[in-house]
């Protein structure tokens, strides 16, 4: 853990002995082979040949796919280099995060989450309770569900929190939850495996949308989930079985093709959002400035401490709807939409979908990989046309 406080955590070498620019350029690629592609394009099959007894790795498109696989180890490497890890790989993030959840969780067992991550959390939490699965509630900040895991089957970590950027000691919690039995698992989407390596600090699981910054072209859906634990793993991998929810293999492919870049926009994301943070700081019409990369932020100092990079969100607040929707339109270079991550920048307002416990005014924006001083101006511009109320 790094003991400076004011800094991200070490960005350099893994365990493999190598950065992550060369990591993600190389991983999960196959032996070269001559005259074939370093990168094999995707393999359409529903099923294979197949003679006789059933053996090998690919018998049916719905259990295991090559393209999968190349996919699978990629991910593994970023977010454990060096080590064994199982990945599992999912048509979406909320396929990965109801597989570690349904498939671990039995009827009479108590799962904890966070009361402000992803809004699709109150769905799956009507859900494990229609299973008779009991569920206790607590916020991310100043590692609140502490006070609640006792006797857990399952602790739910999301850090930082989308949309509200709080993080909490991952650390501290996973020593609390395995001291009583209960197992953790961490959202990893808003950090990603270059900002944050959550089976390095303990967890059992790493699930991540890999729809957002760890594809990073808007152009595809996938989650997936990484176990140290085999026998954890092989849950996770039977429940992707039973319902069905896999990646295609060209989103597979994509995936595995957008990997190589992830550094490079990591890096430029990161640098726009905090300098879009520094420039919001001073605005006497902004409240409630959230990025874990600024030092005055409630949350930097954790954040320091377990991140290796603060991710690409900055979240802050209008005086109102109507001023907060005057700024999202007289944006340029800022796309009104709902994801987070992406090449170009994104924002919207947030309170428009409901479900989120936040003011009517509140954005969240995701910078892109476009110039910081661009962006910056674009930003700065639209509030200033949004405080003219034209």
């Amino acid at each position: 853990m790094n003991d400076h406080t004011d800094e991200p955590a070490a960005a350099g070498a893994g365990a493999d002995g190598i950065g992550d620019g060369t990591r993600a350029v190389r991983a999960g690629l196959p032996e070269p082979v001559k005259n074939e592609p370093p990168l094999p394009g995707p393999v359409f099959a529903a099923h294979f040949h197949l003679p006789g007894d059933v053996a090998g790795p690919y018998t049916y498109g719905r259990d295991t796919n090559p393209t999968w696989t190349l996919l699978e180890r990629a991910i593994g490497e970023l977010e454990a280099p060096g080590q064994e890890v199982d990945t599992v790989v999912f048509a979406s993030g909320m396929a990965a995060v109801s597989a570690v959840l349904l498939s671990q969780a039995r009827t009479g067992d108590t799962v904890v989450l966070p009361d402000d991550g992803y809004q699709a959390l109150p769905l799956v939490r009507e859900q494990l309770e229609a299973y008779g699965i009991h569920v206790r509630t607590a916020p991310t900040g100043d590692d609140a569900q502490l006070t609640v895991i006792g006797g857990a089957k399952l602790l739910w970590i999301e850090t930082p929190s989308n949309p509200g950027l709080d993080v909490c000691d991952i650390r501290r919690l996973v020593e609390a939850a395995h001291a009583g039995g209960t197992l953790v698992a961490v959202d990893n989407t808003l950090a990603t495996p270059l900002g944050q390596r959550p089976l390095e600090l303990g967890a059992d699981f790493s699930v991540a949308s890999g729809t957002k910054g760890l594809t990073g072209h808007g152009d595809l859906l996938l989650g997936y989930v990484v176990c140290r634990d085999p026998e954890l793993a092989a849950a996770v991998r039977r429940w992707r079985k039973i319902v069905g929810a896999i990646p295609g293999p060209m989103e597979a492919w994509l995936a595995h093709r957008s990997l190589a870049t992830i550094q490079l926009r990591a890096q430029r994301q990161w640098a726009n959002a905090l300098a879009v943070a520094e420039a919001l700081a001073d605005r006497a019409d902004v409240t409630g400035l959230r990025y874990p990369g600024l030092p005055a932020d409630p949350s930097h100092k954790t954040a320091a401490r377990q991140m290796r990079g603060f991710g690409s969100v900055v979240s802050f607040t209008l005086p109102d709807r109507a001023h907060a929707e005057r700024f999202m339109a007289a944006l340029h270079l800022v796309e009104d939409a709902t994801s987070f991550g992406g090449v170009r920048s994104t924002a919207e307002r947030r309170g428009r979908w409901g479900g989120d416990p936040v003011p009517e005014g509140f954005i969240r924006l995701s910078a892109g990989a476009e110039d910081t001083d661009d962006l910056v101006a674009d930003v700065l511009r639209a509030l200033d046309a949004a405080g003219t109320g034209v």
